[in-house]
């Protein structure tokens, strides 16, 4: 029977040289809310017709974002390996819209703080269907799992 989902993942704590306690949180909850709930069906036929739960490995090396695959019993399926070209641009947005918002929160109106928190929502959720589409032919993904995703490779991208 299958079961296209993320049982658990993991990121490669090599490429993170720090985080502060808001993208911390970030992350956590990221983590958090794609456990629950998440919809993710690699696009390969593999040989012994494996279906899910997923183990998910998520790193980024020489500019690529690395994604190993492995069944629920932890062995290897598959490494898909991508560009990450498009998203670089996305990335930086939201990392600038990011500061900007825990700033606010910090220093702002309420009415201030909503308006950056919804510039923030458009470019995460911007970056989630681009995402989806980098994805495709490879790994079907629904919007919620692409915007958890995103987020987390922003975390693995903090350079300090």
């Amino acid at each position: 029977m299958a079961d296209h989902r993320i049982k658990e993942i993991k990121l490669d704590e090599r490429t993170i040289m720090w985080r502060n306690a808001d993208v911390e949180q970030e992350r956590r909850i990221a983590i958090y809310d794609l456990i629950e709930d998440n919809s993710f069906q690699p696009q390969r036929d593999y040989p012994d017709d494996y279906a899910g739960p997923y183990l998910l490995n998520l790193g980024v090396e020489e500019g690529r974002l690395v994604l190993d695959l492995s069944r629920e019993d932890g062995s290897q399926l598959e490494t898909l390996i991508l560009s990450l070209g498009t998203l670089r641009r996305p990335i930086k947005d939201y990392f600038a819209i990011c500061d900007s918002y825990y700033d606010a929160i910090r220093h702002a109106s309420p009415a201030q703080i909503e308006t950056v928190d919804m510039a923030r929502r458009g470019i995460h959720n911007d970056a989630a269907e681009l995402l989806k589409e980098r994805l495709g032919g490879k790994i079907e993904v629904d919007f919620n799992t692409a915007r958890r995703l995103f987020t987390l490779i922003c975390v693995l991208h903090i350079r300090g």
